[in-house]
């Protein structure tokens, strides 16, 4: 039976927990061969060992400890990854923290530049170096980047996270027109709300910090409203795969978006601000508001 993902070659951050690890088991199950990234390596061998028990003659499965806080890590990162193959074909950056949570008056200032540093540097780096290898290879290539909550709305109390996804689903849609013609694409996922570690993290935080209308959504959430990490995963694989050609420069959501059917209105999507961060203004008033 043919898989999704065969033949290709994956690296993926923040692999060793939340659903990172969904990622690299739905990405396995197609086929393909990975380098799971996280800042230790103690679950990465047991995910390594779950995953080489149904692995395939062309599979393997290497891992690599990096902190993403280290502006150096990126390169040790693709230089981990050009020891191991002669090309690169799918890039995940799943890796992710949530950074200080309240005012931005009472905000710790390294932790808020951290986020910055681990959410949107880092990862734009990683997209900077994969291109590169991706163009010196002549390889068609997908590049995924985890958005989340905060990137299309705002989220008072989370501005670090927020600006960090905000501004990397932006450079996300540019770098995607940028590489279009090499038939690199760049997309973003909004995997919705997963009980996650980084969602305990923020029903610890309580109310105080948060906000007394987010905890109570994070409470809705770890109570059985949350989503499942699997339908992210799944989504991932698919943008990974060609079966979602002509998609590219797009956050597409999870959960409300109708992803499995959107390489059938690739053409429509792509002539359009569907799925993107965009300003919308009614176009009469618009034009009224212009000429007074």
């Amino acid at each position: 039976m043919h898989k999704l993902l065969e033949g290709k070659r994956a690296v993926i951050t923040g692999a060793s927990r939340g659903l990172g690890p969904v990622i690299a088991e739905a990405m396995w199950e197609q086929g393909a061969t990975l380098l799971l990234v996280a800042r230790s390596t103690e679950p990465l061998n047991q995910l390594r060992l779950r995953l080489e028990e149904n692995a395939r003659l062309d599979q393997s499965v290497s891992i690599f400890a990096a902190d993403l806080a280290d502006e150096a890590s990126p390169k040790k990162i693709f230089d981990e990854a050009r020891s191991l193959w002669p090309s690169i074909d799918v890039l995940v950056n799943n890796a992710g923290i949530i950074g200080p949570m309240g005012m931005v008056a009472d905000n710790d200032w390294p932790s808020w530049r951290e986020a910055l540093q681990v959410n949107l540097l880092a990862p734009a780096e990683l997209c900077h170096l994969s291109i590169k290898w991706m163009r010196e290879t002549i390889t068609e290539g997908s590049i995924i980047n985890l958005s989340g909550g905060g990137a299309a709305s705002p989220r008072p109390n989370f501005s670090a996270y927020g600006t960090s996804k905000a501004g990397l689903v932006r450079f996300s849609e540019t770098v995607a027109s940028e590489v279009k013609s090499l038939g690199i694409r760049v997309n973003c996922i909004a995997p919705g709300p997963m009980n996650t570690e980084m969602l305990q993290e923020t029903l610890r935080a309580g109310p105080e910090a948060v906000g007394s209308d987010e905890h109570r959504k994070i409470v809705k959430f770890v109570n059985g409203g949350a989503v499942d990490p699997r339908t992210a995963a799944d989504l991932a694989v698919y943008l990974a795969s060609s079966n979602s050609g002509g998609i590219t420069g797009r956050l597409v959501s999870a959960v409300w978006d109708p992803w499995k059917r959107l390489a059938d209105y690739a053409q429509d999507i792509q002539g359009s601000d569907i799925y993107t961060l965009r300003r919308i203004l009614p176009e009469e008033r618009g034009k009224a508001w212009a000429n007074d």
